[in-house]
């Protein structure tokens, strides 16, 4: 796996030298050293549990910044403003961190927040799935190399159970109680099976009201996992 891995970034930085997706310098890892820097006073690893948290369909929420400043400014170019290539960059800063490396580790499957057909072709692209794939990538690689060994983690990327069935009004323009009605019905849940007595994380990209990845957790809930965990980048 991860000689397969280093082949296909060779390549992939040679056609596509990869930039800071902060200040757009040549980087290889996403984001450059004066970037990282800048993100490293803004960034606090937090890891809430069940009981510190008001929804109960997961148990528990991680998450490195506050949605403020420039963070905000970031996560929003890169949702709507056509800068898909900053997944990287957030998800480096993301593994770079060892307690949320280790604890993402624990899990068996990633499952992103699903956009609607319609807000795929609007967009070109669903911002969590570019994330979670990405982390299904490099914890199979980081770890491989961590522990000397080939074969593959188990952090499998799924991409086909949670569906979005229809496309509704952004959640950023609805208050609290507006967005947990908003979210209703919304999601549906296919190929049961591969997520039953599984350990789940599941990834969206900013934490506000926690509407849509509780409507997200109970609907994975039918499935019977044996836990849900939530990552985000920021929360509000």
């Amino acid at each position: 796996m991860s000689k397969i891995f280093k082949i296909q970034e060779k390549i992939s930085n040679l056609l596509y030298p990869p930039v800071c997706g902060i200040c757009g310098k040549i980087a290889p890892k996403g984001i450059c050293i004066k970037c990282n820097v800048e993100l490293k006073k803004q960034a606090e690893v937090n890891i809430l549990k069940k009981e510190e948290i008001e929804e109960k369909n997961f148990e528990e929420l991680m998450y490195i910044f506050k949605y403020e400043g420039q963070v905000r400014k970031l996560i929003l170019d890169y949702k709507f403003n056509e800068k898909s290539y900053m997944y990287k960059t957030f998800v480096n800063f993301l593994l770079n961190d060892k307690k949320i490396f280790e604890n993402i580790k624990k899990y068996d499957k990633i499952i992103p927040v699903p956009i609607s057909k319609k807000r795929y072709k609007e967009r070109g692209y669903n911002q969590s799935l570019l994330i979670a794939k990405e982390i299904s990538k490099q914890t199979q690689y980081k770890a491989n190399i961590e522990n000397k060994q080939k074969e593959k983690t188990n952090l499998e990327l799924v991409n086909n159970c949670l569906i979005k069935t229809k496309n509704i009004i952004e959640q950023s323009k609805l208050n609290k109680e507006e967005r947990q009605n908003n979210i209703q019905g919304v999601y549906s849940l296919q190929n049961p099976q591969k997520i039953t007595n599984q350990k789940i994380l599941l990834v969206d990209d900013i934490y506000t009201t926690g509407s849509t990845v509780n409507e997200c957790s109970k609907i994975l809930k039918q499935a019977n996992p044996k836990t849900i965990g939530v990552l985000v980048l920021a929360k509000d």
